[in-house]
């Protein structure tokens, strides 16, 4: 599971794709981050869109999982407020509360992948899969 990636710096690095999973809810977070482990990936956990934004490791991540519904930035607003700055990482939302509109919206909006909560872990590592396979393992920008 090796990715290209290119942060920032300008420097190529080889390396595991990295994943950034951000939801405000602790048990979701840990639960996801276990399966990504389980299956090779890194995984970074954030319990908002701006611990995120703040994420030193932002340049280098390849995805990100986040939940749609949360207190201060949704995760809509993460997405786009990524892509203002530059960010081209591949998007996977996932919610509790699965809506037409809001997956329009998602996916209007280029994520690659919405999820109702509970999902399954086959279901999620597919549309990372996916995600990863559409981005060419490309890193954050």
């Amino acid at each position: 599971m090796l990715a290209a990636a290119i942060p920032r710096s300008g420097v190529l690095v080889l390396s595991t794709p990295l994943i950034s999973v951000v939801d405000d809810d602790a048990s979701v977070r840990v639960a996801t981050e276990n399966l990504l482990k389980s299956r090779g990936y890194i995984a970074q956990i954030f319990a908002s869109a701006e611990e995120l934004l703040r994420s030193p490791q932002l340049d280098e991540t390849s995805c990100v999982i986040t939940d749609v519904q949360m207190s201060a930035m949704s995760g809509l607003e993460l997405l786009a407020e990524m892509r203002t700055r530059g960010y081209d990482a591949p998007f996977i939302f996932i919610t509790a509360f699965p809506d037409d509109r809001v997956r329009a919206s998602a996916l209007g909006a280029g994520a690659i992948g919405f999820l109702a909560k509970p999902f399954t872990g086959q279901a999620l590592i597919e549309c990372l899969d996916n995600a990863l396979n559409a981005y060419d393992g490309r890193g954050g920008i």
